[in-house]
């Protein structure tokens, strides 16, 4: 599902701005879409809630993205009750060109880039640091809701 139809509460906004900085913190060059599905019936049809959507496009063919644009699929678990933030159960990132799918990195076995044509080592590098950094972002939201119910954090105390 775009992520700017799931941005329901400030919560959840502000974990898409924080998911398209760490993205663009590894790709500088990237512009951000919120939006990168259609609006008609039959996408509507197939939209998932569980899932937050973006795309990233470059200036143009990147030869060692190997793409044009890469889409970034985040997998959600329904927040507990009280909570505002899903839980990250996966990532899927596949890269693009105009004619089709060039590769896909997904958080499940051993996070390598599969496809056609394969991001260059550095590149695969980044998108597993990114996947890192979004795990981390959902963990670290769920962590500080904690510690703001029990009284503030350790930091914050010292």
């Amino acid at each position: 599902m775009n992520a700017a139809d799931q941005a329901r509460n400030l919560e959840l906004a502000q974990a898409i701005a924080s998911v398209a900085a760490l993205f663009r913190r590894q790709f500088p060059d990237a512009r951000a879409n919120l939006t990168p599905w259609r609006d008609d019936p039959h996408t509507r049809a197939w939209a998932e809630q569980e899932s937050l959507d973006l795309s990233f496009h470059f200036p143009g063919w990147n030869p060692r993205n190997q793409c044009r644009s890469m889409l970034v699929q985040l997998r959600l678990e329904r927040p507990p009750e009280g909570e505002a933030r899903p839980r990250l159960i996966g990532v899927l990132i596949r890269g693009l060109t105009y004619e089709s799918e060039r590769w896909r990195l997904a958080t499940m076995g051993e996070w390598q880039p599969t496809g056609s044509h394969l991001p260059q080592p550095a590149v695969a590098g980044k998108l597993q640091q990114l996947c890192r950094d979004l795990f981390e972002l959902f963990c670290d939201a769920r962590r500080d809701a904690g510690n703001d119910a029990a009284g503030g954090n350790d930091a914050a105390a010292a």
